[in-house]
């Protein structure tokens, strides 16, 4: 009995419910204009009786052209990510294209994972949000395999692939002259790893700033943490321990901002007064924190859009040199250092 529960309803038995042949059926199941609109209502009234599931990966092994895209981004609850599917989805969604999301985590072993996966699943394309230290191999065996794949928002040194990114160079660089004009001399630049390409480009800006300023880059003042609320937290906590503390502090990204600023005001200090931030991302919750956060705009969603643009133009048949598109940052001035 329970068998016979789990057996798939096939089409022919949708067509034979609904009362029309099999390739009417399959027809209406590809979204087809030359169907009445009766004729599909019938159809995929019968589908919902019948609880046909449609059979997507065995449809793209027959036609060898699938309607989906595999996503693989770092985790959900970074806010960058989520702005970032967003502007994906939205894109993708024009062309008809599924997403199919996976989380690394930064694993190389759960990235190889989801990789293999999707691959077997036949997707037409991959954007990927690749894990720190990723092997320029796998890419080459995706690309081998004629699965065209899109980096976005980091960098694979040495990798030639298509990416879609921001000028960190120019953020970091503009969110230091902001903190020199505004008089800050002994500037902290706080959170995320040293091994990731968008840390180490935000840095590079932000300490060619201090030298063109004739200011000491002091890498002390240089903390790594997770790009977390406690992240933030915990760099903090860190900073205080310095006899001669800094005046200002530019974060890696926002939620690292966040929790700096939840962090000062938990032991009296005010934001924007007693110590000057600036974040990186421009998530939603900068403009709504309290004090409202000082960020360089990431254009996160726009990012999403154009990866999603270039890999459906590589789908469709695109054929150049890998494409690097590389969006320019803005500072947006808000409470936490106006």
């Amino acid at each position: 009995m329970e068998q016979e529960q789990q057996r798939r309803v096939t089409l022919l038995e949708v067509a034979k419910h609904a009362g029309v042949s099999r390739a009417t059926a399959s027809l209406v199941l590809r979204g087809s204009p030359r169907i009445a609109k009766a004729t599909q209502e019938k159809v995929q009234a019968s589908m919902r009786q019948l609880g046909y599931v449609y059979d997507r990966v065995a449809a793209n092994l027959r036609s060898n052209v699938s309607s989906t895209v595999g996503l693989i981004i770092m985790e959900l609850a970074n806010p960058f990510y989520s702005e970032l599917l967003v502007g994906i989805h939205q894109e993708l969604d024009k062309c008809g294209q599924t997403v199919i999301l996976g989380t690394t985590f930064d694993s190389l072993a759960i990235q190889e994972r989801l990789l293999s996966t999707m691959l077997e699943h036949r997707v037409s394309g991959i954007i990927l949000s690749a894990v720190p230290g990723s092997p320029g191999a796998v890419i080459d065996r995706i690309r081998q395999l004629g699965v065209p794949i899109v980096l976005v928002g980091r960098r694979l040194p040495g990798v030639e692939c298509d990416y879609i990114g921001i000028n960190n160079v120019a953020g970091g660089r503009i969110a230091a002259e902001h903190l020199i004009r505004k008089g800050h001399s002994r500037i902290a630049f706080l959170g995320g790893f040293a091994q990731l390409s968008s840390r180490k480009e935000r840095k590079q800006g932000f300490d060619q700033a201090l030298r063109q300023a004739g200011l000491e880059v002091d890498p002390a003042l240089a903390i790594e943490s997770p790009a977390t609320r406690q992240g933030g937290i915990d760099a903090f906590t860190k900073l205080l321990c310095f006899p001669d503390r800094p005046t200002a502090a530019f974060c890696y990204n926002d939620t690292i901002a966040i929790g700096v600023m939840q962090k000062m005001r938990e032991l009296g200090f005010v934001p924007g007064k007693d110590i000057d931030i600036i974040g990186f991302d421009d998530i939603p919750e900068a403009a709504i924190f309290s004090p409202k956060l000082t960020t360089v705009s990431s254009e996160i969603s726009r990012m999403g859009s154009h990866a999603a643009q270039l890999l459906y133009a590589r789908i469709t048949g695109l054929q150049t040199e890998p494409q690097s598109i590389i969006l320019m940052p803005e500072l947006i001035i808000r409470e936490s250092c106006t």
